[in-house]
């Protein structure tokens, strides 16, 4: 009789764990993010660069006994679709936790689910303020936020004496944010914009926006929405003669950008959230390039930098939680952090901070899709 209990009571606790995703020797985590559409690129480079990291985990024993597992789910850059994805992974797939999302809009429709599951949500691919403010107790950002860059955009373009600034922005969440991030920048400096414009995400009818900037001659146009629509406004505003300095915020998917521009795309700048890929007197990108040559998993980049990062910060996380391992355990070490060097990169959270990082960089497309800063 006792065995028999004490193999049933066994058995639920077995089970109890293997509902968050956690067993004796693995831990699984989940990921909704563009694998489809025009925004995938965004989606892989995420992907690839987490795995990369994880992989090398997994290889050395994993974390506390237990190897990482990734199941990645294709959303298209739709938010309905994200939410589905969430809920399927969270009830259906039993994940520990949620990793490397991509995007504002899919991010926020997948938060008021994660939340009320009280599953962490950690790394997400995304700048926008309303993932940190008011702080969610389940939610870590790893890269700076909209603010941080468009902020940055801006210092640096009225340092040049431009004041004559529009904007390009997609029309929903994420170019909300971003313009909202160029208009408090501005205003700091007793600035407006001079033109705005925008997009539907995963469109090019860039047409109208084309239009109303153009009338402006601006300077400079800071642009918040994904490679393919930026690139449809960069060629349209050229064969209209107009010429501005071009600026994205990093979410654009710089390479991607670079490929779908060529030769056109010379000049080009791009905020960036991540150090210098290609700069290996930083610990984190020696670290990333040499995985990344024995995986001969191609070329360097800052989309697959910030998802081999995110990925450090997610380990690093699961380490402090410890072998006795819940997602309650995850959010307290987390939280008691502090500051986290990832190699030359840092984060740092508390349990009223969950920004993570405020680097940010600029760098510019030069020519073969080669980048300087």
């Amino acid at each position: 009789m006792f065995r028999a209990l004490f193999a049933g009571f066994a058995l639920t606790l077995a089970v109890a764990a293997s509902a968050q995703g956690v067993t004796d020797t693995q831990v699984t985590l989940g990921q909704s993010a563009a694998f489809s559409g025009p925004a995938m690129q965004l989606g892989k480079d995420m992907r690839d660069g987490a795995l990369l990291y994880f992989n090398s985990v997994n290889a050395k024993g994993g974390v506390n006994g237990r190897k990482i597992a990734l199941k990645s789910l294709d959303d298209g850059y739709d938010p309905a679709r994200a939410a589905a994805n969430t809920k399927k992974l969270i009830d259906e797939d039993k994940v520990f936790a949620l990793f490397g999302y991509v995007g504002t809009p899919t991010s926020a429709a997948s938060m008021p689910i994660f939340t009320a599951a009280k599953v962490p949500f950690v790394g997400a691919f995304t700048g926008a303020e309303s993932l940190r403010k008011p702080v969610n107790p389940y939610v870590f950002n790893v890269r700076a936020s909209y603010f941080d860059e468009t902020e940055a955009i801006v210092q640096h373009l009225t340092a040049m004496s431009i004041d004559n600034i529009a904007i390009f922005y997609q029309n929903d969440a994420y170019g909300q944010a971003g313009l909202e991030g160029v208009n408090r920048a501005l205003a700091r400096r007793n600035m407006k914009l001079s033109a705005s414009g925008t997009v539907e995400r995963n469109t090019v009818n860039v047409a109208k926006a084309v239009d109303v900037i153009g009338k402006a001659k601006p300077q400079a146009v800071i642009m918040i929405s994904a490679y393919k629509s930026c690139a449809a406004f960069i060629r349209e505003m050229k064969k209209a003669g107009e010429n501005p300095t071009f600026w994205n915020v990093s979410f654009v998917g710089s390479a991607a950008l670079a490929k779908e521009l060529g030769p056109e795309g010379r000049g080009v700048e791009i905020s960036q959230v991540v150090p210098f890929p290609w700069d290996i007197s930083i610990p984190v990108v020696r670290e990333y390039k040499k995985l990344l040559e024995e995986a001969k998993a191609g070329e360097p980049g800052f989309g697959s930098l910030e998802g081999f990062i995110a990925a450090k910060v997610m380990v690093e996380g699961l380490k402090r939680a410890g072998r006795k391992l819940d997602r309650e355990a995850l959010v307290r070490a987390m939280d008691s952090m502090g500051e986290y060097d990832a190699g030359g990169f840092r984060v740092g959270y508390s349990t009223d901070n969950h920004y993570g990082s405020k680097f940010v960089d600029l760098t510019i497309i030069s020519r073969d899709e080669k980048f300087v800063r």
